[in-house]
C-alpha cells in the first residue's frame, strides 16, 4: 500500500513537471510563430529568417495608381544644338542608274545623334621653375605651387574621384584600383588610394566641423546609431541630421559618452527625433519626438502575437495623428485644436487601460510609453518636426551598404575618414549640390 502511494506521488510530480514543460513548449511555439522581423520591430532585414518575398509596409494606401502621377515631368535623352562632331551621309552615286552624284546638291532631310564618352587618357602637367640673376647680383628662384610637395603627385580630379567612389559608390580599394586601371588608363595602388583618402579627409575636416557647429543651432535634429566591424571588432557609427545636413561620427561605444564627446552641450534649440534608446533621452534638447515608425512596427508585432485590441487601438491612433498632421495649417500649430486634443485624450485613456500581465513584452512597451507619453505626439505641435526618424535611418544606412560591398573597416582611422567624407557627401546631396564638383573644391585646398 505504501508502495502504491509512493508511486502515485512520483507520478503526480512527473505530471506537474511535464505540464511545466508543455507550457514552455507552447510559449516557444508561440514565439516562433510570431517572431520579430524587420516589418514588426527594429530587427534589420538582414536578420529576417526565411525572408518573405513581399514586405508589409507601414504606410496606408493613398488611393493613387502605381507609377508616375499626372503632371509628373519625365526625363528623356535629348539632342544638342551644337554637336562636337558632324558626319555627313550623302549618296555618291545613284542606286538606280549608277550616275555620279558628287556634283549634284543634296537636300537635308533629318538628323540623329549618338552620345558617348571618349577614351580617358591621363593628362600630365609639368611645372618648371627658373632662377634669374638680377643686375644687383641677387639670384631669384621661383617656387612650385604649394600643393606640389613631391616630384609627381595626383591632381584634384583624381583625389575627388577617389573620395566619390569611396563614399558615394561604396567601392572597395581593390575595385577602385581596377577602375582607374581599366577605365582611366592609370595605375593607382590600394595603398596610394588609402593615403589620398587620408589627405582628402584632412582637407574636408573644416567642412565637417562646420556641419557639426551648424547642426547644434537647428530647430529639429534626428539621431540614430548602427553597429559596425573594425577589423572584426564591434564598434559604432552615429548620425545626427535634418533635411539640410548630416553629421556622421565613429565611436567605440553606443552609450551617452558618444553623444557627449561630439555634442557636449546637446541641441538646446532642437526637437530631437529618435527611437527609445536610453542614451538619446540624456541629450540636452528642447524636447523629444519618438519615432512613430518604430512604435508601429512593435504594435504590429503585438497584434500578430497576441491579437491585442490595445495594440490595434494604439496603432490606429498613430495613423489618425499622422492624418491630422497632413491637414494642420501653420496657424493651427500655434493654438489649441480639437483634433489634437482628442488624440491626446485617447492616448491617456489607452495608457490607463491595463494589458494582460502574462504578455511581458507588451507590458514593458506599455510602461515605456507611459514614461515617455509626452514625446509620442510632439510632431502635432511643431510644423517642422517629422513624426518618424526615417531620415536618420537613411543617413546611417549607407554605413551598412558600405560594409556589405567593401567589407569591414581595417582601422579606426579608416572609419573616421569615411565618417568625415560621407558627412560632406550626404550634406551635398541634401542641398542638391554636385558631389564631384564639391569634392574637387575640397581637393584643391591645402591640407592642415
Amino acid at each position: 500500500m505504501n508502495a502504491d502511494k509512493k508511486r502515485i506521488a512520483e507520478l503526480e510530480i512527473k505530471v506537474v513537471q511535464l505540464e511545466a514543460i508543455i507550457v514552455q513548449l507552447f510559449e516557444k511555439i508561440e514565439t516562433l510563430m510570431h517572431s520579430k522581423n524587420s516589418r514588426n520591430s527594429s530587427v534589420p532585414p538582414s536578420k529576417d529568417e526565411n525572408r518573405s518575398l513581399k514586405n508589409k509596409s507601414l504606410r496606408l494606401s493613398s488611393g493613387k495608381k502605381i507609377g508616375g502621377q499626372p503632371g509628373h515631368e519625365g526625363t528623356t535623352l535629348k539632342m544638342v544644338k551644337n554637336p562636337d562632331k558632324i558626319i555627313l551621309h550623302k549618296a555618291v552615286f545613284c542606286s538606280n542608274c549608277g550616275n555620279d552624284l558628287k556634283s549634284i546638291p543634296s537636300e537635308f532631310i533629318s538628323r540623329r545623334q549618338i552620345v558617348d564618352i571618349p577614351p580617358i587618357k591621363p593628362e600630365y602637367t609639368e611645372h618648371q621653375i627658373f632662377k634669374t640673376t638680377c643686375s644687383c647680383g641677387f639670384c631669384n628662384v621661383s617656387n612650385f605651387p604649394i600643393e606640389m610637395g613631391n616630384t609627381i603627385s595626383y591632381g584634384a580630379n583624381i583625389q575627388a574621384t577617389i573620395a566619390y567612389l569611396h563614399t558615394r559608390q561604396y567601392l572597395p580599394f581593390s575595385r577602385m584600383s581596377e577602375f582607374f586601371s581599366d577605365f582611366c588608363n592609370l595605375t593607382i595602388s590600394q595603398g596610394t588610394i588609402c593615403n589620398l583618402l587620408d589627405k582628402f579627409a584632412q582637407k574636408a575636416q573644416p567642412a565637417y566641423d562646420l556641419i557639426a557647429k551648424k547642426i547644434t543651432t537647428q530647430e529639429v535634429v534626428g539621431s540614430d546609431e548602427t553597429g559596425i566591424k573594425i577589423n572584426g571588432v564591434k564598434a559604432w557609427f552615429w548620425a545626427w541630421q535634418n533635411n539640410l545636413m548630416t553629421y556622421i561620427a565613429f565611436s567605440e561605444n553606443r552609450g551617452f559618452a558618444s553623444i557627449e564627446s561630439n555634442f557636449e552641450k546637446g541641441f538646446q534649440k532642437a526637437v530631437l527625433v529618435h527611437d527609445c534608446w536610453s542614451s538619446h533621452f540624456k541629450t540636452v534638447c528642447r524636447t523629444h519626438q519618438l519615432c512613430t515608425a518604430h512604435l508601429l512596427r512593435e504594435l504590429i508585432f503585438f497584434e500578430e502575437r497576441y491579437q491585442s485590441k490595445w495594440a490595434t487601438d494604439f496603432k490606429n491612433l498613430i495613423y489618425k495623428a499622422l492624418e491630422v498632421k497632413k491637414n494642420l495649417s501653420t496657424k493651427e500649430y500655434e493654438k489649441p485644436t480639437i483634433k489634437r486634443t482628442e488624440i491626446l485624450l485617447a492616448l491617456n485613456i489607452l495608457l490607463q487601460t491595463p494589458v494582460p500581465k502574462d504578455q511581458k513584452d507588451l507590458n514593458a512597451f506599455h510602461k515605456r510609453i507611459t514614461k515617455y507619453k509626452d514625446y509620442v505626439f510632439t510632431f502635432l505641435y511643431y510644423q517642422y518636426v517629422p513624426p518618424d526618424n526615417n531620415g536618420s535611418e537613411r543617413a546611417i544606412r549607407n554605413v551598412k551598404v558600405k560594409q556589405k560591398i567593401a567589407g569591414h573597416f581595417k582601422t579606426e582611422r579608416g572609419a573616421k575618414i569615411y565618417a568625415i567624407i560621407r558627412s560632406v557627401t550626404d550634406t551635398c546631396i541634401k542641398n542638391e549640390q554636385n558631389i564631384l564638383l564639391a569634392f574637387k573644391s575640397i581637393a584643391n585646398l591645402k591640407a592642415e
